[in-house]
């Protein structure tokens, strides 16, 4: 009986624990109004953004699964002065892709995502329209150890201040910058297309607010 009991227990933890781990956010952000942008010390280094191999990887999830996917920079510089960082990007919408679909199926969902697909022009980004977002940096600061980017982010020409943790290196003329995977919601920029907390009747037919953002950066000694 004891043996039964401790079982059972054990059992229940794992259960909580299960469940724990699915309803973990990362390093969810607070979308806060527009801050203003930091400059560049005068003795700063500028590191260019080396496009080709830097990359912003996506996810989203509904109650049936998950997508993932790249999208990449169009353009974008770092300024490095000691341990502060200033720096823009733009982000080129157009290259949204699909990472675990294919055929058919990834062409369809990267036109509804882009909005070229007819009469879904802005469930989600409407490319057309908006062909780029962008992302400014308003702070670096450290907590418990933790390098953390303030910037703003424009997405469908809404502007909010996110922050995420960061981790950065100079090796040469190279600089890496890597975000940890962090959340943002979704609707903060106008994306509302699935949201339950938009739309009250959608039972298991929603698409998270949150979608998962992690960034791999590269850049050259301008």
């Amino acid at each position: 009986m004891k043996k039964l009991i401790t079982n059972t227990f054990i059992i229940i933890a794992i259960l909580v624990s299960t469940i724990a781990c699915k309803n973990e956010t990362k390093n969810e952000t607070d979308a806060t109004n527009a801050k203003e942008v930091a400059t560049p010390e005068a003795q700063a280094t500028t590191y260019t953004v080396d496009t080709d191999a830097s990359m912003i990887m996506w996810k989203g999830s509904k109650p049936a699964g998950t997508h993932t996917g790249t999208i990449n920079l169009q353009s974008g510089s770092v300024q490095v002065a000691g341990d502060e960082v200033t720096g823009s990007f733009v982000i080129d919408m157009s290259s949204i892709t699909n990472t675990d679909l294919e055929g058919d199926s990834k062409a369809n969902l990267e036109a509804h995502l882009k909005g070229t697909a007819e009469g879904k022009e802005d469930h989600f980004f409407n490319v057309a329209e908006h062909p780029t977002a962008s992302f400014e940096v308003t702070g670096v600061t450290e907590d418990a150890g933790v390098k953390m980017m303030q910037g703003n982010l424009t997405i469908k020409g809404i502007t909010k201040n996110i922050e995420f943790p960061v981790s950065y290196a100079i090796n040469g003329d190279m600089m890496t910058l890597d975000s940890k995977t962090f959340t943002i919601d979704r609707t903060q920029w106008g994306i509302e297309f699935m949201s339950k907390s938009i739309l009250d009747d959608l039972k298991d037919g929603f698409i998270s607010d949150d979608m998962e953002i992690t960034i791999s950066l590269k850049a050259k000694k301008a």
